[in-house]
């Protein structure tokens, strides 16, 4: 099997001038796979290059691949994914995976960005202060999840576990949801993506399927992320996110 001409475009548009680091060790999977991932999987919907490549970035960071990260950071600021892009996709990973596990990808992501010309720190895309954070926070939380969902949350927490649910709407949506760099319903796309590539998230992966809706992004759009996801996180993940995705968004059946 050789690549195809459109999986050795589509990679030449990723990585210009650069084979494949497998080729010359493993040239049959790297044909299989970069026939699947650079070809096959793209000819499914519509979804925009960089839309595409910051969800993997936001899969990558949960599934821990740090060096297929560096690599696709690289081909994203080649096909115009921006620093600020970059650093927001990082930033809400840390709410969502936890900054213990996005430590090493934001030290890699600053060498990157660096070995590229970018001066850091960037501007700053806080749309929050101390004073408003849980106020802006709740808004942006009810927006994605829905009032009557996040007031019955509220409504139905323990004394002792209060704490949590301001914790959601202060810190989660408010300290990061808000900020600016990358509007709220790419944002969600990027939530859908690490929660699913997280494993053992269904729950949340069903609320924010529901989020998604919520905000503008309808099952079509959600199928092409799954589909751009597959190569890199397989097939039980994708298959448990299409399960939840059948759940709260059915597929319409036309007679």
């Amino acid at each position: 099997m050789a690549p195809t001409q459109t999986a050795s475009k589509n990679h030449e548009e990723l990585f210009p001038g650069q084979p494949p680091a497998l080729a010359v060790t493993d040239p049959e999977l790297v044909e299989i796979f970069n026939n699947f991932a650079f070809d096959e999987t793209l000819r499914y919907g519509n979804l925009d290059t960089g839309t595409r490549v910051m969800v993997q970035l936001a899969s990558l960071i949960a599934c821990q691949a740090l060096g297929e990260y560096r690599t696709m950071l690289t081909a994203a600021l080649t096909v115009g994914v921006t620093p600020v892009q970059v650093k927001e996709v990082l930033y809400q990973a840390v709410p969502y995976v936890g900054m213990a596990k996005v430590s090493d990808f934001l030290h890699t992501s600053n060498e990157v960005l660096t070995e590229h010309g970018v001066q850091l720190p960037l501007q700053g895309q806080s749309g929050t202060t101390p004073a408003d954070r849980a106020e802006k926070g709740l808004a942006v939380q009810k927006l994605i999840a829905g009032t009557a969902k996040v007031d019955a949350m509220r409504a139905a927490a323990a004394d002792d576990e209060m704490h949590f649910q301001d914790y959601l709407a202060g810190n989660c949506f408010g300290d990061y949801l808000t900020r600016g760099g990358i509007d709220v319903p790419t944002r969600e796309l990027l939530t859908l993506s690490m929660l699913v590539s997280l494993g053992g998230c269904e729950p949340q992966v069903k609320g924010h399927i529901q989020g998604n809706l919520n905000v503008g992004n309808d099952r079509a759009r959600m199928l092409e992320v799954l589909t751009s996801l597959l190569p890199y996180i397989g097939y039980p993940r994708t298959l448990n996110a299409l399960r939840m995705l059948n759940e709260a968004a059915p597929a319409s059946h036309t007679e």
